[in-house]
């Protein structure tokens, strides 16, 4: 997943001196590709006006947020929470609303037509997070997520001197208490889940996991008053993560009573939010379960090839039934777990994997591969326990720096049969996958191409859909293209990533508005799709942790598997895959559907 993406999701309650003067330009004179023109309808100009006031308002009230976007106005602050602090979030978003909805949408440019309506989309959405969802008051995901991304957004990246992001995360380790001391005041232990208070009580120490990693080791680079100012910030941050310990341990874990799922209205109401897709909850069930057939027939038909003649191998007849079924695709896939890394190689293997796929998309030129760099990292602690790999992109705003393509790592604490069990099911070929996902041509070139869009309001309100679509999109595309030579257990092992996708779906509503047992959960994730017990209990958590955020990637892929058809379709022998990879990664990631009418000259709805 993105890692974007994935702090939206835990940062649902907020959503969330200038140390770069371009950051600061872009911030004000980018917010509409209308702003590029040289001459704007009045309602364009008016458009172009609310949304750079907006935007450079929501970043002030987002300051975490602000950083990680590439707008360094507001490096020295954090993000408030208290009842002050939500209030002006809804104010204002609540003015902002009311000016774009007296622009008439009819008389905008088509693009501005969809920044309209991803502006409304955020606008609204921030306003039922506050007042609705509230998960700033039973979510210390919240919260924890803010204090991470605090300090490691600042001093993940180059963006500036080091001596002057170090005065920046001084002045944020001297808010870092008050935010904690905002956790303990708005949470409410009845309505805080019991899982959600265990992995944050998990997490709590990776903020100073982040201060000895990048802040310590550079500490010498400031002097006299900044360098006393900066140690007595880290004392002081060390005692106040301590005293967050003790409570997190003595009081929110032991009182933690709230119930996970959040129930069929509150779950419709942020799938629209998350999703901005025409399909409702019941279509995208029914899609999901009707494509887990068909590719778990996909699945058998390989796994029938790969058998053949094989000694031992169970039987694979023509027309077979539910067990025999089960039975060949699970024999097949013992083949391509038997190749795995080892334990203390999967970050190599990682590497390796993206050099690969880089190399096979640009001789099979199958769509333009950008220069911006890309790493594989560690995943930091705070963010562990929700996914096994994420890509960090660099803000908009913040041009040609590092995309880190992050992994966690296998914790240290576990057995070696639940170390089998993960290298089983991130074996090899999954690892291949995962970099193509993640990285290339996945995440690490949607984003980039992204951040090259000149409308930086749609740049910062990146669609989660879109981006987890493409992602998806691309595993199928790259194993079409014949990469790995064609390898029919690669091919088998794509399937079933593909299958996890499918599960998410089915799995997030299942959990959140159908009462789903883990026993329930975990069938579905390792008898019809094949998962591995580590990789399934992991998303059981995930599923707990998170909601609507899980459909992302199957809605995405199956907008655009629907989008290529429908271009296609029109045409004809014209069609040219790179052009048109080119031409869907040119609109700056809004939701699929927008990009499908843009390209097609439809109606923007």
């Amino acid at each position: 997943m993105h890692k974007t993406l994935l702090a939206t999701a835990l940062l649902a309650a907020c959503l969330a001196g200038c140390t770069s003067a371009p950051a600061t330009a872009a911030a004000g004179e980018g917010a509409s590709a209308a702003t590029e023109a040289t001459a704007m309808s009045p309602a364009d100009a008016k458009f172009a006006d609310v949304s750079k006031r907006w935007l450079d308002g929501w970043l002030a009230l987002n300051p975490v947020n602000a950083t990680q976007v590439g707008d360094h106005r507001f490096d020295d602050q954090l993000d408030q929470l208290d009842a002050p602090g939500r209030q002006r979030i809804v104010d204002f978003s609540k003015a902002m609303l009311g000016e774009l909805d007296a622009i008439d949408a009819n008389a905008l440019s088509r693009e501005n037509q969809v920044d309209a309506a991803i502006l409304r989309n955020q606008l609204q959405g921030d306003i039922w997070n506050i007042e609705t969802y509230q998960g700033w008051a039973w979510d210390p995901q919240v919260y924890s997520g803010l204090a991470g991304g605090a300090i490691y957004n600042l001093m993940a990246r180059d963006f500036a001197p080091m001596p002057q992001r170090l005065k920046s995360a001084t002045a944020r380790m001297e808010e870092i208490p008050g935010l904690f001391a905002q956790m303990r005041a708005n949470l409410d232990p009845k309505r805080v889940p019991l899982i959600h208070a265990q992995t944050v009580a998990k997490q709590n120490n990776g903020v100073i996991d982040l201060v000895d990693q990048f802040i310590t080791p550079n500490a010498g680079q400031l002097q006299g008053e900044d360098r006393a100012r900066l140690d007595a910030a880290v004392a002081n941050l060390r005692k106040a993560v301590a005293e967050q310990q003790t409570w997190l341990d003595k009081t929110l874990v032991p009182n933690a009573k709230g119930d996970f799922r959040i129930g069929a209205k509150l779950y419709d109401q942020k799938l629209q939010f998350s999703l901005m897709s025409s399909l409702s909850r019941a279509e995208i069930k029914q899609r999901a379960e009707a494509e887990m057939t068909r590719v778990r027939g996909e699945m058998y038909d390989i796994a029938r090839g790969v058998l053949k003649d094989r000694p031992g191998a169970p039987p694979t007849p023509e027309n077979p039934s539910d067990d025999q079924r089960q039975a060949a695709i699970e024999a097949a896939l013992e083949l391509a777990y038997a190749d795995k890394p080892a334990r203390d190689q999967v970050v190599p293997a990682a590497k390796a994997a993206l050099a690969k796929a880089t190399d096979f998309v640009r001789a099979h030129d199958l769509v333009t591969v950008p220069d911006d760099p890309v790493k594989v990292i560690l995943m930091p602690e705070f963010q562990r326990g929700v996914a096994v790999a994420y890509c960090d992109s660099p803000g908009p705003l913040d041009k040609g720096l590092d995309t880190y393509f992050a992994i966690s790592p296998i914790p240290d604490d576990w057995t070696q049969e639940q170390t089998d069990s993960f290298l089983r099911e991130y074996n090899s070929r999954m690892i291949q996958l995962l970099a193509i996902h993640e990285a290339m041509p996945g995440h690490y070139l949607e984003g980039a191409f992204s951040a090259r869009y000149p409308s930086t309001l749609r740049a910062v309100l990146r669609s989660g859909m879109f981006a987890e679509g493409w992602a998806v999109y691309t595993e199928r595309m790259m194993t079409d293209a014949g990469y790995d030579d064609g390898d029919p257990l690669f091919k088998l092992v794509q399937r079933k990533f593909y299958l996890r996708t499918i599960a998410n779906a089915i799995l997030d509503q299942g959990v959140h508005v159908d009462g789903w047992s883990r026993e329930q959960a975990m069938r579905l994730m390792t008898h019809d799709a094949f998962q591995q017990e580590r990789e399934a209990a992991g998303k059981w958590v995930r599923a707990q942790l998170s909601s609507a955020q899980l459909p992302t990637y199957f809605v995405g892929v199956q907008e655009q598997f629907d989008m290529r058809k429908a271009v296609q379709a029109k045409l004809g022998d014209k069609f040219d895959l790179k052009a048109y990879h080119d031409q869907v990664l040119s609109y700056g990631a809004p939701p699929v559907r927008f990009v499908r009418e843009l390209m097609l000259d439809e109606p923007i709805r």
